[in-house]
């Protein structure tokens, strides 16, 4: 899967997620589980893929995403899919195509052995992780009826229940142009954002740090891009920035936002707009009492690896699906630090025993992990 292309196309034309949803489903139907393409935009479709259980009650959700960021100033080919030393690298292979492998590694050994789970799986690779989260937005619109997800993303195999959500908008500052060499007679504007940045620094993001949590600490402002002026000669008239706050659980993104709105623009009535949210990301918090929590504690304490609970400072899908009710949690191979990387990189034992943690949840849930010596070891992974 590496080795297939799938950057995000952010809105333009381009290929996107089509080839590697193709391959997929194909892989999936190979293994004797039954796969659908689901169109999101002309194009762009998710993988829908179910393994039927043996009792009633609502599907455990495997969501994951097909996407990748883009690949400039890549350090090793980004689709090369080298294996050195036990590591996988290219672009996807850490975030999240390790997570999709496992998933589907574990689907595909269960059905294999002939091992059925007690309720339905429904695995759910979706387009546009990366950018406006198209894919799950279209998934939950398709009522599924979940009762627990898993959502994968690279956690280094640790029971993630909650991260942090975010509120990303951008604030433009006004001005007056004139020619560089009178600046008396302009408003410069990128002078005026300076004093802002300067004023987000000292007191806006210490202000947002009183806000911590347990398990991801405190909440974060920083100005993440800026943009201004048309030519090295004429004082600028416009500046834009973008921050990015970062929420914590129980922070809602609106309030957030129009709160830093009414302090910035009280700044410099008139000269400086706060635009409205390009994102607004509500944060996870998933009750450590959880039986999805509960499940794949079992499993990860059934593989040998640490069962507890712990949080993440990276978003992901899984606040969506948390917001329709639905128990979520986020688990997968790979370390967040290596994910976007010019090197990016996954150790590949971990991608293999990530989904035999997966098999266990799948064949045990709701009910806890069964004994699985005889059907589920080490070395059975298929090529």
């Amino acid at each position: 899967m590496v080795g297939i292309p799938s950057v995000n196309p952010r809105g333009r034309s381009g290929p996107g997620e089509a080839h590697i949803a193709e391959f997929v489903a194909g892989w999936l139907r190979t293994n004797g589980i039954e796969a659908r393409l689901d169109e999101v935009v002309p194009g762009r479709a998710n993988v829908v893929a179910v393994v039927p259980g043996t009792h009633g009650g609502g599907p455990l959700l495997l969501e994951t995403h097909l996407d990748t960021v883009e690949v400039d100033g890549m350090t090793v080919p980004a689709f090369g899919a080298e294996v050195r030393g036990g590591r996988l690298s290219g672009r996807g292979s850490c975030d999240a195509k390790a997570a999709l492998a496992a998933f589907m590694l574990a689907l595909a050994g269960l059905v294999r052995r002939g091992v059925r789970p007690r309720v339905d799986v429904v695995l759910a690779a979706v387009v546009d992780e990366e950018h406006g989260a198209l894919g799950v937005r279209h998934l939950l619109r398709q009522g599924l009826g979940c009762q627990a997800a898993v959502v994968g993303e690279p956690t280094e195999s640790r029971l993630v229940i909650a991260h942090k959500g975010c509120v990303r908008f951008r604030v433009r500052a006004r001005g007056r142009t004139a020619h560089s060499a009178q600046p008396r007679q302009g408003d410069n504007a990128i002078e005026r954002m300076a004093r802002l940045i300067s004023h987000v620094a000292e007191v806006l993001a210490p202000e947002a740090g009183l806000h911590t949590h347990p398990l991801l600490g405190p909440a974060t402002l920083c100005t993440t891009m800026i943009e201004g002026g048309t030519g090295a000669n004429v004082v600028p008239g416009r500046c834009t920035i973008t921050l990015d706050r970062r929420l914590l659980p129980g922070e809602d993104p609106r309030a957030v936002w129009a709160g830093l709105e009414r302090g910035i623009e009280d700044l410099e009535p008139g000269m400086i707009e706060v635009l409205e949210p390009d994102l607004a990301d509500w944060a996870l918090d998933t009750d450590a009492g959880a039986g999805i929590v509960r499940g794949l504690a079992a499993a990860l304490r059934a593989e040998g690896l640490d069962p507890t609970p712990a949080g993440a400072d990276f978003g992901s899908d899984a606040n969506k699906i948390a917001r329709q009710d639905v128990p979520a949690v986020v688990f997968g191979p790979g370390s967040i630090a290596n994910a976007h990387q010019p090197d990016e990189w996954v150790e590949l034992a971990q991608v293999e025993s990530a989904s035999r943690v997966i098999g266990r949840l799948c064949v045990g849930f709701p009910d806890g992990p069964p004994e699985m010596s005889r059907i589920w070891t080490a070395g059975t992974t298929p090529a």
